[in-house]
């Protein structure tokens, strides 16, 4: 048999709640992701309550709250303690993620699900790996090889593969194909025929052809200038620092073009920070940033049209007219996107524009209903400082607290002295027994008051004292005929320490906070929440524009069948288009499809027999490899044997090799053909589906490029024209686009 796999979600399937699911690979635990909502809504989490002490490592895919929101309190009330892999981008800006939801909703509320300090904590574990990397497990997870890809949604975005006895299992949700501004499209397509795919039916049912980038986003500015030019203000709820990147691009490029003078507002509570980490990840960014700032060090973020700001007040001392305001939280359940909302809803020259669905249940969500409300109920909350009594009633609580505190540690600072005394008593003979001596002074009080006053000759140490002379630690250091050994790493400042002190004092590049945080943080001054409910008319234009960065319904089926996966399993998705996915894929793509419920354990472990075989010295030195990829292949002739240890090893024939056809391996893709043709100075063109190339020569493909059940279908080059010169040069340049075994 192959791999064992076994999958088993824990949030987010026939519905679009945050995401989470336990795969198991031959008994060894992961955590796919670790999401939560914006609502914090505890309950979401009880299934992950129940296996989380058997979890063995968690990988991220993206550094938002629905991949990864969960995280800080799973290890705190969970016992998670499982290690965490991520790329750097997801590690980062996901903690800046956790940051602005923790202080967002600290301001309006008495919110304790966890504290930063356990934000810091969970992120502390994270391994952070680069694309490609293959990372190589130990201990339990022996022979398990991980790896992040591309995913092309978010910033650091990732694809997993998880590979074991060379099968591979894909874990690839929100993954977008498309090329953008600051990212590259995902690298789904490379793998082919994998033995398990997981996948999400989020986008299944948006049919509708994504209009071309440049149009989109002319749409997207024209209709912010339209308001502007109007008078009114645009107010954009985003992410803390996912999808945000990209609108920012695209306003920054359009004010440079257009030479606007309208102010754009970045308003987060770590606004700062966040661009300063996207300065300094362009590596991970698309291939036309990259270059860019190669060729002329023109680094795409920084804003030239774009203010940073990381506080409600910065924003109302600006000049009053018609601004462009980017602030979290998408939901708008909390944040600053929140309180604007409130205050603009009502003038009709405003426009709150929205570029990604709100998230089920929040008011964002609400407001994106077709049609929209024309009136919503919202709670607003503020933070003040306590003042007369209550401040008074505060003060005496909180120094009550402190005098119970320094009682309960000097009783356990007493109880520990009178134990390490008596300790000491019985195995030091200078010690003197206090209480014998002074029962026998009693004894002699009682015959005669003569010897009322004795002087105790002797080393009596008070009640107090826990040792009778200063503590001796005796120095068990190591010398050599250098002098005293070191352990280097006791010197050493490691790069997690680094990493926390710098987030503590701040998060950026600089290792400052930004103002306004850093002010809620350190700020002790008592207070409470008070809030009230009111109801808003809404009268601003309400519109929806698609920037959530996910590959549409056509082509997440297009890729799926160029994949052609064993075993194909669908999460995180409405009920209906999981459904509509799951019949597609079942008649078109792999008969194995599965979409399991919550805490629904399905086992997808292939059918494939898998072997191990030991190739002998013999065998090898005879083989010849040829580099395919990462891989290296050859043809072997062998017959099966055993070594010593029962294990099956592959010996040289005993007698001559039957011949055997050529086999051709590789796989052509016509459009990099072409490239690889026109730099050898042939004149190539598409015409009619096919390849022409010169004036004589064209090549199509003949054939299914897959079939039902995930096996790759009979597929040919066909090379046409008449025999010349051309053909023959044509012909070998194809052939050297394969390897011949």
């Amino acid at each position: 048999m192959g791999t064992s796999v076994q999958i088993t979600p824990l949030c987010g399937v026939y519905n679009e709640n945050p995401l989470s699911y336990l795969v198991s690979i031959d008994g060894f635990n992961f955590l796919m992701d670790c999401g939560w909502n914006d609502l914090f809504d505890p309950s979401l989490l009880q299934p992950l309550s129940r296996v989380a002490s058997t979890i063995d490592a968690v990988l991220l895919s993206h550094p938002d709250t629905l991949h990864l929101g969960a995280l800080p309190y799973a290890m705190k009330h969970f016992g998670l303690s499982a290690p965490v892999y991520s790329t750097e981008p997801v590690y980062r800006l996901g903690l800046l993620t956790m940051y602005d939801q923790y202080l967002s909703r600290k301001q309006v509320s008495e919110f304790d699900l966890f504290t930063l300090d356990d934000i810091d904590s969970a992120f502390q574990i994270v391994t952070r790996l680069t694309y490609s990397q293959n990372y190589h497990l130990s201990g339990k997870g022996e022979g398990i090889v991980i790896a992040p890809h591309v995913a092309g949604h978010l910033l650091g975005g990732t694809v997993w593969k998880i590979t074991k006895d060379g099968e591979d299992v894909i874990y690839a949700v929100d993954f977008n194909r498309r090329k953008e501004k600051h990212l590259n499209g995902t690298v789904l397509e490379s793998f082919v025929r994998p033995a398990v795919l997981i996948t999400d039916a989020y986008n299944a049912l948006n049919n509708q052809p994504p209009k071309p980038q440049r149009e989109r986003d002319r749409d997207f500015v024209d209709i912010i200038s339209r308001t502007l030019e109007g008078g009114g203000n645009v107010l954009l709820p985003v992410d803390t620092a996912g999808r945000v990147l990209e609108l920012l691009l695209v306003l920054e490029e359009h004010w440079s073009m257009k030479f606007l003078n309208f102010p754009i507002y970045f308003l987060t509570y770590v606004s700062s920070s966040t661009i300063d980490y996207a300065k300094s990840f362009l590596e991970w960014m698309s291939d036309a940033i990259a270059k860019s700032f190669e060729t002329s060090r023109d680094n795409a973020f920084l804003l030239k049209h774009v203010t940073l700001l990381v506080s409600k007040g910065e924003l109302d001392k600006v000049p009053d007219g018609p601004k462009v305001v980017l602030a979290s939280m998408a939901s708008l359940e909390a944040g600053f996107s929140h309180d604007i909302f409130v205050e603009w809803a009502a003038d009709v020259r405003n426009l709150i524009l929205f570029t990604e669905r709100g998230q089920f249940g929040t008011l964002a969500r609400m407001l994106q209903a077709d049609p929209p409300p024309k009136a919503v109920k919202v709670t607003m909350s503020k933070r003040v400082p306590l003042t007369g009594e209550e401040l008074i009633a505060y003060e005496e609580e909180q120094n009550r607290l402190k005098k119970e505190e320094a009682l309960k540690a000097s009783l356990i600072k007493e109880e520990e002295s009178k134990t390490s005394l008596a300790s000491d008593n019985s195995s030091d003979p200078m010690v003197i027994e206090i209480h014998n001596k002074h029962s026998s002074l009693d004894g002699l009080d009682q015959h005669g008051s003569k010897f009322r006053d004795v002087l105790i000759d002797g080393f009596v140490p008070p009640s107090s004292s826990v040792a009778p002379m200063f503590p001796f630690y005796d120095n068990t250091s190591d010398w050599d005929d250098f002098g005293e050994v070191i352990n280097p790493d006791d010197y050493v400042i490691k790069d997690e320490d680094m990493d926390q002190a710098a987030m503590r004092i701040g998060g950026d590049m600089d290792g400052k906070l930004d103002e306004g945080s850093a002010s809620l943080i350190l700020d002790t001054t008592p207070s409470k929440v008070i809030s009230n409910e009111l109801t808003v008319q809404v009268k601003s234009s309400l519109i929806y524009m698609d920037y959530e960065g996910r590959s549409d319904g056509r082509s997440v089926k297009s890729i799926l069948a160029h994949v052609a996966p064993l075993k194909l399993v669908f999460v995180h998705g409405s009920a209906e288009a999981t459904e509509h996915l799951k019949q597609h894929c079942s008649k078109h793509i792999c008969p194995h499809v599965y979409a399991p419920q919550i805490e629904e354990a399905i086992d997808v472990t292939s059918d494939l027999c898998a072997y191990k075989v030991q190739l002998s010295e013999k065998l090898m030195s005879n083989v010849l490899f040829k580099k395919l990829g990462d891989y290296e292949i050859a043809w072997v002739d062998a017959e099966v044997g055993k070594t010593e240890n029962d294990m099956l090893s592959l010996l040289p024939l005993s007698t001559p090799a039957p011949p055997h056809k050529s086999v051709v391996v590789g796989d052509l893709k016509m459009s990099d053909f072409k490239q690889f043709l026109a730099s050898k100075g042939v004149k190539v063109e598409f015409a009619g589906g096919a390849l022409r190339c010169g004036e004589y020569v064209t090549l199509r493909k003949v054939g299914v490029a897959n079939q039902k059940g995930g096996g790759s279908g009979t597929q040919q080059i066909v090379i046409e024209g008449p025999l010349c010169e051309d053909y023959y040069k044509i012909r070998e340049y194809l052939y050297s686009q394969f390897y011949l075994l």
